[in-house]
């Protein structure tokens, strides 16, 4: 039976059908992720399912006594209101105080907030967390989410995804949510629902699945679209050939994703583009050499050594406020260490894609064909030469869309010329502050697509944890003002920032643990082993980044020759987590 069903549902904006006779339900126990394009419907079938909304025709039906509860993308808070009584309302503090379900919440999205502070005070991302907060702490049967992950970091990502599977027990409850994180998406989903063209189509599993059984519906119905094809079977090799996590839990057959994957290559050839990128840069790129910058008596960043190699593909990690966009300023030069030096070399080409439309300001009334124009006539992509035409639809853009005028394009479209003006002026080092704002998955997936033939240097700040894992190859944490290099990637960072169990709501002092002295000859034999392993474990998982492109391009049938691959890959990761192991004891030894 529905918790929530819609029948025969209408719905149209002026000279645009968003939902056309959609029928469809909502049962208990299911977790529905909903993808699709920017301005496809996914926000609309939402408003309309948690009853904000009213289809121009059908209906939609709730079972009785069943409770909704929706998060939107609106503010609707009174800035004099506090924090606690907006999550937890009038009740006295020893109430909710004593809940450990309330508590973990706050823990989990406001730890870093007073809650004794006022509405009016806070941030745009504090303000939308206290909105989720207030959402999470009540009881509902049904959970409607609109991009619940925006401004939450890698870990409070991860929180809300273990606090929704434990939520409810199986089989009960119902969760729907709207996201651009697939990494979100797959830990969360059980079945995914794509809005598009007015339509609903229903995928059985989560991110993973979607994307395989589309590849399967295209190629079923014989599709003429073969760019975008080749780039979701792109995708599809990405996901099959990366952590065991991502294709364990989707329900479809391993040996159709794997034909379908048979002759597609790694995403990206890193040793040519390693090449490429010394051709163009030279040895030296930018050396941070103990730097430090801080506001006034405010430290943000102390001691950071970082040497940036030509080619290096590198994602940053680290909360909200802990320097990572200050660390992004001192690479390129808009703001000047307070300690320390930076150093650039003579052949860098820098250019930065920040959180604002920076450099698109001045083209708002010019169309889009006549900004292009500007620049080159032609790009190379990995060896290829493209039109800025070729780029544009790569991005996905439709040829309607290049005598658009640039203020009619919507964000994530404006996002998108940005990001295509920046590749045009052919950088050598290019740094991304952010770049998922305003994209929806399928160009998050052109968007990387593009990324994966680019030759030079690329660093990356983003709490889209599938996105760093999917085009850059190591990553390194802002923890302590300092950076810290992550052998384990995004979960070692996870068990450095894990959130306390209850949030602190008056701060107090706490004295500084001790350290045991080393002597020299002890600090320098840990150092010596400290950079041994580092050697060793890049040198492993180059290994078993072979061993899974052996395992996906592996003759089908051979099925002792797979069970002998598969134990060496078990091998090498055993020795890989005994490694990882070592190098985090040795790196507490070292204070590092």
């Amino acid at each position: 039976m529905n918790l929530v069903g819609l029948e025969s549902v209408s719905h149209e904006y002026p000279n645009r059908v968003v939902l056309n006779n959609l029928t469809i339900g909502i049962h208990a126990g299911d977790r529905i992720g909903v993808v699709g394009r920017n301005g496809d419907g996914k926000s609309t079938l939402m408003s309309i399912i948690g009853g904000t909304l009213k289809p121009d025709s059908g209906r939609v039906t709730v079972r009785g006594g069943t409770q909704v509860g929706t998060l939107t993308q609106d503010d609707t808070f009174e800035d004099d209101d506090t924090v606690a009584r907006v999550v937890v309302g009038e009740g006295p503090e020893h109430e909710w105080a004593s809940s450990p379900a309330i508590r973990d919440v706050l823990a989990g999205l406001l730890g870093d907030v007073d809650v004794t502070a006022r509405i009016g005070d806070l941030s745009g991302g504090q303000r939308r967390r206290v909105a989720l907060a207030r959402l999470l702490v009540g009881e509902w049967d049904v959970l409607l989410l609109d991009e619940p992950t925006n401004h939450l970091d890698v870990s409070g990502v991860n929180w809300l995804a273990e606090h929704l599977i434990r939520r409810w027990p199986t089989g009960s409850g119902a969760l729907v949510v709207v996201t651009h994180d697939r990494w979100f998406l797959d830990a969360i989903s059980t079945d995914t629902w794509e809005v598009h063209d007015g339509i609903v189509d229903k995928f059985e599993g989560g991110y993973a699945a979607y994307i395989l059984q589309r590849v399967e519906r295209d190629r079923q119905a014989a599709s003429s679209e073969e760019r975008r094809q080749n780039l979701l079977r792109k995708e599809l090799a990405w996901l099959r050939r990366g952590a065991p996590a991502r294709t364990s839990k989707p329900k479809f057959r391993i040996d159709a994703a794997t034909e379908l994957i048979a002759d597609v290559p790694p995403p990206r050839d890193r040793v040519e583009l390693a090449k490429m990128a010394t051709q163009r840069l030279g040895k030296d790129v930018v050396d941070l050499l103990d730097v430090g910058f801080a506001f006034g008596e405010t430290v943000i960043l102390e001691d950071v050594e970082w040497r940036i190699a030509p080619g290096e593909r590198t994602g940053i990690l680290g909360r909200n406020g802990a320097g990572k966009s200050t660390l992004l300023g001192l690479i390129d030069g808009s703001l000047h260490a307070t300690s320390g030096r930076v150093k650039q070399g003579k052949t860098v080409k820098l250019r930065r894609l920040d959180q604002r439309l920076e450099g698109l300001e001045k083209y708002m009334n010019d169309r889009v064909s006549s900004v292009i124009a500007e620049f080159k006539t032609t790009y190379n992509a990995g060896g290829i030469e493209m039109s800025p035409g070729q780029l544009l639809e790569r991005l996905g853009f439709s040829s309607a869309h290049i005598q658009t005028p640039v203020k009619d394009l919507s964000g994530g479209q404006k996002r998108r010329l940005q990001i295509l003006l920046i590749l045009l002026d052919e950088p050598n080092v290019l740094l991304l502050d952010e770049p998922t704002n305003d994209l929806d998955t399928d160009m998050l997936a052109a968007l990387e697509d593009v990324l994966d033939s680019w030759p030079g240097t690329l660093i990356v700040v983003s709490h889209d944890r599938y996105l760093l894992e999917r085009v850059t190859d190591q990553q390194y944490a802002v923890i302590g003002k300092r950076i810290r290099h992550l052998p384990g990637g995004v979960d070692e960072y996870l068990r450095l920032d894990a959130r306390p169990v209850t949030p602190v709501v008056a701060a107090t002092a706490k004295p500084t643990a001790k350290t045991t002295e080393l002597s020299g000859a002890e600090r320098h034999a840990l150092d010596k082993e400290f950079k041994s392993l580092e050697r060793q474990i890049q040198n492993l998982k180059a290994s078993i980044d072979t061993i899974h492109v052996r395992l996906a391009e592996h003759e089908q049938g051979d099925y002792q020759g797979l069970a002998d691959v598969s134990a060496e890959l078990g091998a090498a990761t055993t020795n890989l987590d005994a490694l990882e192991s070592r190098w985090l004891e040795v790196a507490d030894k070292l204070g590092r």
